[in-house]
């Protein structure tokens, strides 16, 4: 198929609040993707790990008991819907492969309700009230792009998006934008300044990713109090120059659709040549872990 259809898409973002009852969030999940498929949304992501509340904020083994293989039956419901509603669906999901072996995984649906595929989280945190290396894997697929009817789309999940290496390998496997679901928040203890300083960091890492790479990226963040986080929301789609098109409320539920042109991609990659000017011969030192004095 064709990498780019229509040069003009929509992207629908759904951020929510979630609650323990996973059927109370899949259906929150399901109306917000009918709403903005309604609005004209090509393709729609949802948050990290929408069915659920955070459970990696305690180590507690029962809430392994969230998990389901992918594809199983979450992804069949969205497989369902996205041929209904002619939509591109990206869903974060909690994954079972086998009996002690669990994956943070992010589920690719085309227009046609064709299952694309997954990519499982490669970057892992583990940080008082986000215990995920205590659940998950890291992740086994590489960096995935999905050829979709719409566009080929880059995606990458959460602790994946501080690394310029995640995103730049993504980007030169073809995407047209990067796609990230997250579930970040702040402590309920922290001050205002620490908590602005947080937000700037995290929304700058990502618009530097869009510069450097010349493509659209899209951040979809959860939202609500749950335990001693409240996670900000914000979620925001960002130019490939860094623009940011568009930022949610904080601390607010709401599905949005913009449009975004992927001919900037093309514009931007020429007028701002960070691809054809990087020095691959240079960085071979890229793959150590440290370098000491004199170290190459």
């Amino acid at each position: 198929m064709s990498a780019v259809k229509n040069k003009l898409i929509k992207v629908g973002i759904i951020q929510m609040s979630c609650s323990a009852d996973v059927n109370a969030n899949m259906e929150k999940a399901v109306s917000g993707i009918r709403d903005a498929a309604s609005k004209g949304a090509a393709i729609v992501c949802l948050q990290e790990l929408f069915s659920s509340l955070y459970f990696c904020n305690v180590e507690n083994y029962d809430n392994f008991d969230l998990s389901e293989p992918v594809p199983g039956p979450k992804t069949e419901i969205f497989q369902k819907l996205a041929a209904d509603l002619k939509v591109v669906i990206v869903a974060s999901l909690f994954e079972k492969l086998d009996e002690g072996l669990f994956f943070n995984t992010a589920a690719v649906i085309d227009s046609d309700g064709t299952f694309l595929g997954k990519y499982r989280k490669n970057h892992i945190p583990d940080d008082p009230g986000f215990y995920e290396k205590f659940y998950f894997t890291p992740g086994d697929t590489g960096y995935k792009v999905f050829d979709t009817a719409v566009a080929k789309i880059g995606v990458l999940v959460c602790w994946d998006q501080w690394y310029p290496e995640a995103a730049r390998i993504t980007s030169m496997m073809g995407a047209d934008m990067l796609i990230y679901p997250t579930a970040i928040g702040w402590s309920v203890l922290q001050t205002d300044d620490v908590n602005g300083e947080q937000f700037e960091a995290w929304q700058t890492i990502q618009r530097s990713h869009a510069i450097a790479n010349g493509i659209h990226v899209i951040a979809v963040n959860r939202t609500g109090i749950e335990d001693k986080v409240r996670f900000w929301g914000g979620s925001f789609i960002a130019g490939p120059f860094g623009q940011v098109l568009y930022q949610a409320p904080m601390e607010k539920e709401e599905t949005a659709v913009v449009g975004i042109d992927l001919s900037q991609k093309g514009f931007y990659r020429k007028h701002w040549p960070f691809m054809r000017d990087r020095r691959i011969d240079t960085y071979g030192s890229i793959t150590k872990r440290y370098l000491d004095n004199g170290q190459k």
